[in-house]
Parts: C-alpha cells; sequence; structure tokens
C-alpha cells in the first residue's frame, strides 16, 4: 500500500489527466443550472461522467463508491444546485434564465469527477474506498446533507467526510485548512410581540406593540455584545420588523425575524436563550406578551484535528500552500455530516487568479476561473489522503 505522499502523487497524475474532459464538463454544468431539489438533469450529467454505476439518493443526489469495493470508505462531497440568480458575467458558457451556479458547485463537481476517475484507476492501491457523494439542496432546505446524514449515506457508515470550497477572499493556490470550527451555526427566530390596539390619539388605552418590538431589536444586539465571550465569533443579526398598517393605529401586534450564529455549540444555546430572555421581558414591561418561534437551521462546522494536520502537511506536495487562519460565521450544510463521521472543509482562494474578476460569492457576474478544477481537485484529493490515515 502507498505511503501518504506516493499515493497523493499518483492521484495527482491522475487528475491532471483528466483535467480536459473536467473542464469540459463544468461549462456544460454552468450553461445549465437548476435549483435545490430539482437537480435531476444535473446528477444525470454527473452521473454519466463517473467511471462507476451511482446510486440515486435524497431524491436527486448520486453517491458512487471507487477503489475497493469492501471495507471503509472517505466520503468526499460536491454540491449540486445553483441559486435563483440571473448571470451577468458573459462568459461564452453561461447560463441563460434566472438560474446561475454563482457559488462554485459546477467547478466542485466537476473537480470531485476528476478526482473519482483518477482513483478508479488506482483501484485496490487505494488504502480506502472514495464515495463520491453529489447532494443535492446545499442552498435551500430541506438541507440535502441533512438528509443523507439521516438516511443514504448514515448506511455507507463512511469513516470521515470531507469537501473543498471556493472562496474568492482567499489567494489564489491558498487553500484554508484550520481545526475546530471554521463555519458558524445558524439558527432563525421569529419574535411576535401581542399588544392591545387603540387609537394612536390615546395610547393609554392600548398597549403599543411596536414600540416593544422596537426596544427587542436594540436590546437583542446590546445583549449579545454581553452575554458572548468577545473573542468568540457570534452574529445576532434582526432582519425583519413588521408591525401596523396605517400611522394613527396601535395595532394588536408587531413582529421581527432574527439570525443567530455562532462559531461555538456553547454560544448557539446563549444566543437561543437570549432571544426568549429578551423577548418575553421587554415585552412584559410594555403590557404585551410574546411568542418566540425557533427553526434550528445548521450546527456549527468543525474540522476535525487530526485530518487537518495531515493535509496541511500534504499541500506543498500538491502545489499549494496553507493560507491564514480563515473562520467565517458564514454557515453550510456540510456540518451535519459530524453527525456521522469526522469532518473537514478546505476552502480554496481564487484571488488573484488569471483572468478572474474579485466578486462575492453569489453575486451575478461571479465567475470562477476554469483553473480552479485543478486546484480544487487536488485540495480534495489532499484531503482524501488525509482522511485515509495512512
Amino acid at each position: 500500500m502507498p505511503r501518504s505522499t506516493e499515493l497523493l502523487g499518483r492521484l495527482l497524475a491522475g487528475i491532471e489527466r483528466e483535467l480536459e474532459p473536467a473542464v469540459a464538463l463544468r461549462h456544460r454544468l454552468h450553461s445549465r443550472p437548476e435549483l435545490a431539489h430539482v437537480e435531476q438533469q444535473t446528477a444525470e450529467t454527473v452521473a454519466r461522467e463517473l467511471p462507476v454505476a451511482s446510486s440515486t439518493v435524497a431524491g436527486t443526489g448520486r453517491i458512487a463508491r471507487v477503489g475497493p469495493a469492501q471495507g471503509p470508505a472517505v466520503a468526499v462531497r460536491a454540491e449540486l444546485d445553483g441559486l435563483p440568480i440571473e448571470e451577468r458575467t458573459g462568459a461564452e458558457f453561461s447560463a441563460t434564465g434566472s438560474t446561475m451556479h454563482a457559488c462554485g458547485h459546477d467547478v466542485h463537481m466537476a473537480a470531485l469527477v476528476a478526482l473519482a476517475r483518477a482513483a478508479h484507476a488506482l483501484a485496490e492501491l487505494l488504502p480506502m474506498g472514495l464515495l463520491a457523494v453529489f447532494q443535492p439542496a446545499e442552498e435551500a432546505y430541506p438541507s440535502g446533507a441533512e438528509q443523507l446524514a439521516g438516511g443514504e449515506l448514515r448506511e455507507l457508515e463512511p469513516a470521515a467526510v470531507v469537501a473543498a470550497h471556493v472562496h474568492p477572499e482567499l489567494s489564489w493556490q491558498a487553500v484554508a485548512l484550520d481545526p475546530g470550527g471554521v463555519n458558524a451555526s445558524s439558527d432563525s427566530a421569529e419574535i411576535t410581540v401581542h399588544g392591545e390596539p387603540s387609537h394612536g390619539a390615546y395610547p393609554h388605552r392600548g398597549r403599543d406593540p411596536i414600540l416593544a418590538i422596537a426596544q427587542i431589536a436594540l436590546a437583542l444586539n446590546a445583549q449579545a455584545a454581553r452575554r458572548i465571550d468577545p473573542l468568540h465569533g457570534a452574529v445576532l443579526n434582526v432582519g425583519v420588523l413588521e408591525g401596523g398598517r396605517t400611522e394613527n393605529v396601535i395595532p394588536v401586534r408587531a413582529r421581527a425575524r432574527v439570525a443567530l450564529r455562532a462559531l461555538h455549540p456553547e454560544d448557539r444555546e446563549t444566543l437561543r436563550e437570549l432571544v426568549a430572555e429578551v423577548a418575553h421581558g421587554i415585552a412584559a414591561a410594555h403590557g404585551c406578551s410574546a411568542t418566540v418561534e425557533l427553526t434550528e437551521g445548521e450546527p456549527v462546522l468543525s474540522n476535525d484535528p487530526a485530518i487537518v494536520a495531515g493535509g496541511r502537511e500534504l499541500l506543498a506536495d500538491a502545489g499549494l500552500r496553507p493560507a491564514p487562519e480563515w473562520r467565517s460565521c458564514g454557515s453550510d450544510d456540510f456540518a451535519f455530516y459530524g453527525a456521522l463521521a469526522p469532518l473537514a472543509m478546505a476552502f480554496v482562494g481564487l484571488d488573484g487568479a488569471d483572468g478572474f474578476s474579485p466578486r462575492p460569492l453569489h453575486h451575478p457576474e461571479l465567475l470562477v476561473p476554469d483553473s480552479a478544477v485543478g486546484v480544487v481537485a487536488r485540495t480534495l484529493a489532499v484531503l482524501y489522503v488525509a482522511a485515509c490515515g495512512v
């Protein structure tokens, strides 16, 4: 069985041979994106390029196993879905209509196909099987990762789950691969304050939910700053305030919607408790009552230290370099796989690549360069070898 550097070298050589068809695949995928939960054509396009048969999972997803047919396997994820965005890149392979691959998923899929084909060529030389997981619905609920983690992928019992994601704020050929929390948990809360309606000229005869919800919004941000360790990443954002229909009436109710994000699981619980305490307390102080409806989202995405350490040692062998520490209060449903096995997510830099015009993720003018297909594929190979632990 080859050791890690030898195994990685063979995978990289195979990826190099697969890059031309992988880039052509990327163009086809980019030009015909599909939204979450309806990625049937995308999945079929990917399946035709895989070196082995794939099984359909989570409605429109696909999983294919390459390498040893028995024994442990490392799952490597790519995402199938696009976004409801009208593309404005001007590329020859641009999508038409109102859907776009504006988050690099087309590149991730093409890179995973290249890795799967390279791994298949090594067959039994691989220390573990490679599960190529093409996941539906990363950009919308219900999450495809949550479905797979509770269903078909759980049954396959992966030894680890790894993935890579392009990022325009990191330098070209640099890879951020850090231990612990790298993406935040994400929850949402809807607060409804119930008051007593009245004519605006006689406010003492009513109980004003507008005043209460406004003070709740202010207090939530103030309390978050006092209840969370300032050295911990956490965000509380009041994105919606609604109430009333005319300026001279105290309405019966008002509503706020709040996003809660945290890089530490204990802070996630603190934010949830804080919202309930503030909403009920301030509503009561105004003679009103409040209800809080919490919707759970993704957990914290926490990278396994062992996979990270092994991967960082291999980056140079893949022509890559470690980026400065990178953590984000963005979230990714990849975190749901943490219920199955150790995880590792790497972020692959784009800034400075030839021909790349810096744009944020989810921007209608974001065009990931074709050369990123090879960089992402090499990063996935690094993560696979590190997860094998050879």
